[in-house]
């Protein structure tokens, strides 16, 4: 009995001994990751690479955790956000051109959810759209995105799981793919988004799609798609211009990096650097930027480098749903200028921040978010290049896009059919393809079209052919009575999306499938995992 006693006290001496190791192990690897972040974050801005409120991630190997915390908009506002790794927007992804990135992504929210890489070329299977090419990732569970960074340039992360409502929570971030060269000494990146003061005044009971049988692309219940809210009053209703069953009206504070009016940073630049600021909208509302002060030149949209930009000033860069406009200046007027919204919307005076000399302020600039300035016009801008698709050329697929739809049922179709009943298109790996695009919508109503795992070049609007450099895009915004024809080498295997980025439009039903003849995806669809793909 004494050996036995003696035999455990001596295990559990031991046993004490290595929890206090283990545990001196846990937290000396805690301490040298923090200090690693650390390192990190202040590396990048010395290299001129700042955010607003939000972590820098470099390297190839990220963790990225969904979950709630509390996030101030402004002096008055704070809100229950979902957020990626706790901030609004969450961490920016910072990688170098040709590398290879894994992102180990866990749920910590209540919800199902996922990532998609808006604007990243990636293999079917990481595109992050539950039912579609994975199931959505439950609370508690994890899934592992791999990817090459092909690309240069602006591009954005967020959930594809009922994402009408999830990302209006804050699930969002950017990813920027840095060039192998760069032509700018400072750099910063701005997420335009919009938020409700009054959310409870918002269709909140809009639950998205019922995708537990995507497998077959059948069998959808549209039943749950309730838009009517029964604190919205029928006035609220009747005077929304933009309705898509949720009043846009609604959206009433405009946010960057997730902050509005004075709780923005301003800007720093030094007098004589090259600065980048890329300008990318999360929302659901188009928004017009102005920076004043300076000449500027677009030199990238959607994460595609234009060729021979020419400097403008006093141009207004409107920006849709899904869109990324990158823009470069010349610190060469010291002082303190606005970079700001116009508009005459409720939330239009919250979207502005300041260009801020280093050392310099005595020239102090006045904000003037009203006034009439022509807005920047790619069709014609830049040189031109003997690259590329033309309008002439033999096509294997042509296919023409009819978007339409109407506020009373709020029932949004492509080619007169609502995703999921919808007969979508079938192309083959190394077809070229030309798509013609048009909006047949009400008055008032755009829609910015979003395509992944693909970009396309657009080719012609209204019927005239663009003049200047060639534009490749990701997402393209239709007003309504726009008709713009686009091409894109079928070159990347899958099923994939090509829908409205007004995600209350592709949620009711504003939502196409372009898949590839014989591809059969990687997954199973488990029918109890709630997959919403929008």
């Amino acid at each position: 009995m004494k050996l036995k006693f003696t035999a455990l006290l001596v295990f559990m001496v031991l046993l004490l001994a290595a929890c206090s190791s283990n545990e001196s192990k846990k937290v000396n690897n805690e301490e040298s990751t923090q200090e690693k972040t650390k390192v990190t974050e202040e590396a990048s801005n010395l290299n001129g690479i700042q955010t607003v409120d939000t972590k820098i991630l470099t390297g190839n190997e990220f963790t990225i955790v969904a979950k709630e915390a509390k996030h101030q908009i402004n002096s008055k506002v704070t809100v229950n956000a979902w957020t990626f790794n706790g901030s609004v927007p969450g961490s920016q992804i910072r990688v170098k051109e040709g590398e290879k990135v894994k992102i180990n992504f866990k749920n910590e929210l209540p919800e199902p959810t996922s990532i998609h890489w808006h604007g990243i070329t990636v293999p079917n299977e990481m595109d992050g759209i539950p039912g579609v090419t994975q199931n959505a990732v439950q609370p508690g569970e994890t899934f592992t995105y791999e990817f090459t960074a092909s690309v240069p340039g602006t591009y954005m992360y967020h959930t594809h799981q009922n994402a009408v409502n999830q990302l209006d929570k804050g699930l969002y971030g950017s990813v920027i793919v840095e060039p192998k060269e760069k032509t700018y000494d400072r750099d910063y990146t701005l997420m335009l988004d919009e938020w409700m003061s009054n959310p409870e005044k918002s269709m909140s009971n809009m639950e998205g799609m019922d995708q537990s049988n995507m497998g077959n692309m059948e069998g959808m219940d549209h039943s749950n798609m309730s838009t009517t809210d029964a604190d919205t009053s029928a006035e609220d209703q009747e005077n929304s211009n933009n309705n898509m069953g949720h009043n846009m009206s609604n959206y009433d504070i405009f946010t960057i990096n997730g902050r509005s009016g004075d709780a923005i940073e301003p800007l720093k630049v030094k007098e004589g650097e090259t600065v980048r600021i890329r300008l990318a909208n999360i929302g659901y509302l188009s928004h017009n930027i102005h920076l004043h002060g300076h000449n500027f030149k677009v030199v990238a949209i959607d994460g595609q480098e234009l060729n021979a930009p020419q400097e403008i000033k006093d141009q207004l860069i409107s920006i849709a749903p899904g869109e990324r406009y990158d823009i470069e200046f010349t610190a060469n007027n010291p002082g303190e200028w606005y970079l700001e919204c116009h508009g005459d919307m409720e939330g239009s005076d919250g979207m502005k921040t300041k260009i801020q000399y280093e050392g310099n302020n005595d020239s102090k600039d006045e904000s003037n978010q009203n006034e009439s300035l022509p807005i920047f016009n790619y069709t014609n801008y830049g040189s031109t290049q003997n690259e590329g698709f033309t309008l002439d050329q033999d096509y294997d697929v042509e296919y023409t896009m009819d978007l339409n739809g109407n506020n009373t049922d709020n029932i949004w179709t492509i080619n007169g059919k609502s995703f999921p009943d919808i007969d979508g298109l079938t192309i083959k790996k190394g077809d070229l393809v030309k798509v013609k695009l048009v909006n047949n919508s009400p008055t008032g109503v755009n829609h910015p079209m979003h395509l992944h795992g693909h970009s396309f070049q657009i080719l012609s609007k209204n019927g005239r052919p663009l003049d200047g450099s060639p534009i490749v895009k990701d997402t393209i915004n239709l007003e309504p009575g726009d008709e713009y024809v686009v091409a894109f080498e079928a070159d990347n295997p899958g099923n994939w999306l090509f829908h409205c980025h007004d995600l209350h439009h592709a949620t009711a039903g504003m939502v196409d499938i372009i898949k590839y003849d014989g591809f059969q995806p990687n997954f199973t669809v488990d029918p109890n995992a709630n997959n919403k793909p929008e």
